[in-house]
C-alpha cells in the first residue's frame, strides 16, 4: 500500500496554475523518484493548499527522508502564493499534518482506484473521538457499499484531511449519492467534533471536497 505525506498551507485563491506549473517543471528536470516518492497531487479548497505526497513505504522505515533536491528552489518560486496555515509554525515540518487513523479491507485492492480528499475544521483534541466514530463505521458494512478501498485521517491545527481511496467504478456510480442511512448516521455522529470548513459556503457533502490541480507520478 502507497505510503501519504500531507501538508497544509495557505494559498493565494487563483493561483494554481501557477504553483502546479514550478512542481510541474521540477519534477520533469529532477527525479523525485531517487528519494522514494512515486507521486504527488496538489489540491485546493477555498484558501488552502493541500500537498498529498506519495511514496512506496514509510520514509521513517526506508530512509529517505529527504525532500526534493530543489526543496529551497520550490520553496521560494511559491512563497508569494503558498505561506504557513498552522499558528504555532516555526518551521517546515510543522506544515505537515499528523495522520491520526488508518484503515484498510482485507484481500486485494480494485485495479482502478480513485483518490478523494476531504477538507473540514475539526474541534481541537478530537482525533481520538473521530477515529473511533471512524473505526466503528469502517468495522460495518458501509465502506463495502461505497467501495471504500483505503481511508487516511489527519489534522493539523483545526483543519482535518480526510483521504479515502474508491473503487473507481463505484466512485462514479456514487458520485452524487449519499443516501445511506450508515451514512447519515456517521455524519449525525461526527457533528459534535468536525463541521464544514466554511459553513456558509457549504451545501453539501461534495462540497468539502478539495480540488485537485496537478498530479505526478514517477515513470520508472
Amino acid at each position: 500500500m502507497v505510503f501519504r505525506n500531507v501538508i497544509v498551507c495557505h494559498m493565494v485563491p487563483g493561483s494554481d496554475n501557477i504553483v502546479g506549473d514550478v512542481f510541474g517543471y521540477y519534477d520533469r528536470t529532477t527525479r523525485p523518484q531517487d528519494l522514494g516518492v512515486i507521486g504527488r497531487i496538489l489540491l485546493s479548497h477555498d484558501d488552502l493548499y493541500v500537498h498529498v505526497i506519495e511514496r512506496e513505504q514509510d520514509p521513517k522505515v526506508s530512509g529517505q527522508t529527504r525532500g526534493l533536491p530543489a526543496f529551497q528552489k520550490i520553496a521560494e518560486a511559491i512563497a508569494p502564493y503558498v505561506t504557513p496555515y498552522p499558528r504555532y509554525w516555526k518551521n517546515p515540518s510543522d506544515s505537515v499534518a499528523k495522520e491520526f487513523y488508518r484503515w484498510a479491507p482485507d484481500g486485494e485492492a480494485p485495479a482502478d482506484t480513485t483518490l478523494k480528499v476531504i477538507i473540514q475544521r475539526i474541534k481541537p483534541g478530537a482525533e481520538p473521538d473521530v477515529a473511533r466514530i471512524f473505526a466503528e463505521s469502517d468495522d460495518g458494512s458501509l465502506p463495502t457499499e461505497l467501495g471504500v478501498t483505503g481511508r487516511w485521517l489527519y489534522s493539523i491545527d483545526d483543519v482535518f484531511v480526510h483521504l479515502v481511496e474508491q473503487d473507481a467504478s463505484v466512485a462514479e456510480a456514487l458520485r452524487h449519492n449519499h443516501r445511506r442511512p450508515a451514512f447519515g448516521k456517521l455524519m449525525e455522529e461526527l457533528a459534535p467534533y468536525v463541521a464544514p470548513y466554511r459553513p456558509e459556503n457549504w451545501r453539501g457533502p461534495q462540497d468539502s471536497v478539495a480540488r485537485p490541480f496537478y498530479r505526478w507520478r514517477a515513470e520508472d
